[in-house]
């Protein structure tokens, strides 16, 4: 493999990335009208607006069911492998990463379509594991979700077992494991880089696995000063296992030229307008089936959930907002990622007038415009 290209590996930068715009609602549990609308040309317009910019990635959720209420969050959504081969086919700095569930990917197809797409994208795909949590999907797909992470994890482990190894043996295998017993495969194409792997968990089986096999760990950011033990213990963690761990997080941005107007936009798109009946369904799934949010917080943050799916708030004036995110940076975390309730439409005054902020503080460099897209 030839050294990657791929932005996510850039050491001199406080990455920063947009997620779940290939949801409807994106990240925000909101009624108001300009919420966010996953349509294909808005994801397309979104995704040159963050390439040109300078911005890092672009990070999908893959979801199979909708969150019920009257707007029935996330239940409109586009699938993350066609996704990143679409968008990475009209980009030409940014990352983007394809979210895929073990559970309901098989390895051989998942280590094959993402060898396609590191050749449309000249190695700028990047993969986000994840081992299930959420029942109804399972249900939907007519899967039995284990109860034990132990299972979940084993599972996982062996699927990513078996698509490294089709990333880097030149002559056909069998395969005899737990969970899989393949005959004769052979991975052709294979990446011509290193593909960045991002893993989100919670419990200590995950945080294992993360550990072992991803070069992004996932990670809420609720209280900072948790974080930063959080963050020290994982790197501790990575080290004694001969490996380098990084920490992202998620953030949501509601960004206007005075606090009050930030402020209430925020109780107006994120409290008043909110969801309820989809942020609960969330919530009490979240409670019964996996471990993303530490459960002694999850119920403090029901607010967060509706305005930004539980991710660490940044509320104010462009200065605030970037104070907000320098923050995330001194706390040890990575990156970020940043929603908006309309991403395309918000984007352009944040690229304005937090972005020069974080380069004058030198956690970002200096902006370039990326050249036009084909």
């Amino acid at each position: 493999m030839t050294a990657s290209r791929n932005r996510m590996f850039d050491r001199d930068t406080f990455l920063l990335g947009t997620f779940a715009s290939n949801c409807s609602g994106g990240m925000t549990v909101t009624k108001v009208p300009e919420r966010w609308d996953n349509s294909w040309p808005n994801n397309l317009k979104l995704a040159r607006l963050l390439d040109d910019a300078g911005i890092d990635f672009m990070l999908p959720i893959a979801r199979w069911i909708g969150y019920g209420g009257e707007t029935n969050f996330h239940g409109g959504v586009l699938e993350t492998m066609t996704w990143a081969a679409g968008l990475l086919a009209k980009t030409r700095n940014i990352c983007v990463f394809a979210t895929v569930h073990t559970a309901a990917n098989h390895p051989v197809v998942v280590a094959k379509q993402l060898a396609t797409i590191d050749q449309i994208s000249d190695g700028r795909v990047g993969l986000n594991i994840v081992a299930g949590w959420n029942k109804p999907e399972y249900e939907a797909l007519g899967l039995t979700l284990p109860d034990d992470h132990e299972s979940r994890y084993g599972y996982a482990q062996e699927w990513f077992d078996i698509v490294r190894a089709l990333w880097s043996r030149e002559e056909a295998f069998d395969w005899d494991g737990t969970y899989f017993k393949l005959k004769n495969v052979l991975g052709d194409p294979r990446p011509s880089t290193l593909l960045p792997i991002l893993n989100a968990a919670g419990s200590d089986q995950g945080r294992k696995f993360a550990v072992r096999n991803a070069d992004f760990l996932f990670t809420p950011a609720i209280d900072l000063a948790r974080s930063k033990d959080e963050i020290s213990a994982l790197k501790q963690q990575g080290k004694e296992a001969g490996r380098a761990v990084e920490v992202l997080t998620f953030s949501h941005v509601v960004c206007r030229p005075t606090e009050k107007e930030a402020r209430d936009y925020l109780e107006h798109s994120g409290k008043t307008h909110a969801d309820w009946e989809a942020v609960d369904n969330l919530v009490r799934l979240q409670f019964a089936h996996a471990r993303s949010f530490p459960h002694d917080l999850l119920a403090l943050i029901r607010d967060r959930m509706a305005a930004g799916h539980g991710g660490f708030p940044l509320t104010g004036t462009p200065e605030q907002v970037a104070e907000g995110i320098i923050s995330l940076h001194e706390a040890g975390f990575r990156g970020t990622t940043l929603s908006f309730v309309d991403y395309a439409e918000e984007f352009p005054y944040f690229r304005d007038n937090v972005l020069p902020i974080l380069e004058a503080r030198g956690i970002r460099p200096a902006h370039r415009p990326a050249e036009a897209a084909a």
